[in-house]
């Protein structure tokens, strides 16, 4: 898709990352099945690069019900050891407890703030916070922002969701438009 346009730096020139970028990076996300699939995702990524986990994503749906939180806050061990065996995804034995865990504690703040999506948009007053970045060098890792979710996250029970994790949750779900100013979709998505 962007093969003429002016893109962000950080693609690669993998067709699959060009697509992400192209479609969904920064597309803000209402959805509560889509918001906990990247907060699975992102957690997943820790220590590894997001090119590994999305050539792995559809093989994490299958594994994950579809990223069903409400099957998932009910895996028994069973179910995780054979998670642990799954060569499609990241066998990572505290990344899929974790994930149990979120799932857990995801519902527990639906049930509170009547949706996740309600809940996690708060941190930044509701609205994609748009910054004008011309270069990756100038992107940050963290923010106020994504340090105040993270500490209210873990406050409410979540695991690997550090800042860093955060922000590049907030970027993924468009709570944060930082697509480069010269990008074609910095733009679109204003």
């Amino acid at each position: 898709m962007s093969d003429d346009k002016n893109t962000c730096e950080w693609m690669s020139g993998d067709p699959l990352m060009i697509e992400y970028h192209d479609t969904e990076w920064g597309v803000p996300v209402h959805d509560d099945i889509v918001h906990f699939e990247f907060l699975i995702l992102e957690g997943f990524q820790a220590g590894l690069s997001w090119k590994t986990i999305l050539h792995k994503r559809e093989s994490f749906r299958n594994a994950f019900n579809e990223f069903d939180y409400k099957k998932i806050a009910k895996y028994n061990q069973r179910k995780i050891g054979s998670l642990l065996k799954d060569a499609g995804i990241v066998r990572n034995r505290l990344k899929i407890h974790g994930t149990v865990k979120n799932s857990q504690a995801f519902i527990r703040v639906q049930k509170e703030f009547g949706s996740f999506d309600t809940y996690i948009w708060q941190f930044v007053g509701g609205q994609t916070m748009k910054n004008n970045w011309e270069s990756l060098k100038q992107i940050p890792t963290t923010s106020p922002e994504s340090d105040a979710m993270s500490k209210d996250l873990k406050k409410r029970g979540f695991t690997f969701v550090g800042s860093t994790i955060c922000y590049a949750y907030m970027q993924a779900t468009g709570m944060v438009n930082d697509h480069t100013i010269k990008c074609f979709r910095y733009n679109e998505l204003q």
